[in-house]
């Protein structure tokens, strides 16, 4: 991680979970960290005293990426990491969901994400090439969990912006590198808020032996900490009990 000592982070979803556990452990290896998220309060403790910037809002808003990439800009020159954490399931099935489940899902977990991807590789072809797109996605984007296949829809496109992305870099003969990191459960307040139940959730995360947001973002590290010649393009990581 020493080649990343003193550059600049971009978190996306890091008010709590796995976005929250990467950002802390960035600051950790020494990076300048830009978090952001729906929680003002939470974003502007973690970054109190640190070389850090907290920009709260709403990806669903392509204004305020547009804003969260200028103020960005202006503080730190530009993002060399981006990391796609944000993201959210809904119990909508196809035959019984509301539109409006569908569409915040699609818009937080495909459409934000490659809003912020176009930026944030901007920012890395101007400042050295040498940048890395990681997308936080889900065990779901390789199976189907009963009663889950939109939010698995979403979860599928990130399987193909992620190799979509690795040919457009290429063809560009780009030193920037992307990875797609997909977890199975890991205990967060996901669960809680898809179940309607922070009891049934965790009593869910008990029963699977669920992995912690810290194991994600060691992943992340992982991935970061690969010699530049080689990029480990699709991590798939389950708790040791998870069956599926």
């Amino acid at each position: 991680m020493k080649r990343w000592e003193g550059r600049v982070a971009l978190v996306t979803g890091a008010s709590s979970g796995i976005g929250a556990a990467v950002a802390e452990r960035l600051f950790a290896a020494g990076m300048k960290v830009v978090v952001t998220g729906r929680r003002e309060e939470r974003l502007a403790a973690m970054v109190e005293g640190r070389d850090g910037l907290a920009v709260a809002g709403d990806l669903r808003d392509e204004a305020f990426i547009d804003e969260l990439f200028r103020q960005t800009r202006a503080r730190h020159g530009g993002v060399d990491v981006l990391v796609n954490a944000a993201g959210l399931g809904h119990d909508a099935p196809l035959l019984g969901g509301s539109t409006a489940a569908w569409r915040e899902m699609l818009e937080v977990n495909v459409l934000a994400l490659c809003v912020c991807t176009r930026e944030a590789v901007a920012d890395m072809r101007r400042r050295g090439d040498d940048g890395h797109v990681v997308h936080i996605s889900s065990m779901a984007g390789h199976r189907v969990p009963g009663g889950s296949g939109v939010y698995s829809a979403t979860k599928f496109a990130v399987r193909s912006l992620t190799e979509g992305l690795r040919q457009e870099l290429r063809a560009l003969d780009s030193g920037c590198r992307v990875t797609a990191i997909s977890p199975g459960i890991v205990a967060t307040e996901f669960h809680a808020r898809l179940l309607g139940d922070a009891e049934e959730a965790q009593r869910h995360y008990e029963r699977s032996g669920a992995l912690a947001a810290e194991d994600v973002a060691e992943s992340v590290i992982h991935v970061l900490a690969a010699p530049p010649t080689a990029e480990i393009h699709d991590v798939l990581m389950r708790p040791t009990r998870q069956t599926s």
